[in-house]
């Protein structure tokens, strides 16, 4: 099982940012102090992934996601 991602974190606002571009949505924002359970950065590794398929992630976020919302429109309706 491998973690598939870009290899690159990315900031929480930007992953918003492409959903609202995505949705045509402005989202509704509550900023809040961190909170339990919240980590300051994460990303997917993705050495393993290359180091056994050879595939390395060439997707940004922004038309990851906005694929990612036209395929979930397309079969949820």
């Amino acid at each position: 099982m491998y973690n598939i991602g870009n290899g690159n974190p990315v900031k929480l606002m930007d992953f918003v940012t492409a959903l609202e571009g995505a949705l045509g949505l402005e989202a509704k924002k509550n900023f809040m102090p961190m909170q339990p359970g919240d980590v300051y950065q994460t990303y997917a590794d993705t050495q393993g992934l290359e180091a056994a398929t050879g595939y390395t992630p060439a997707v940004g976020v922004k038309e990851g996601v906005a694929k990612f919302v036209e395929w979930y429109k397309a079969f949820y309706g």
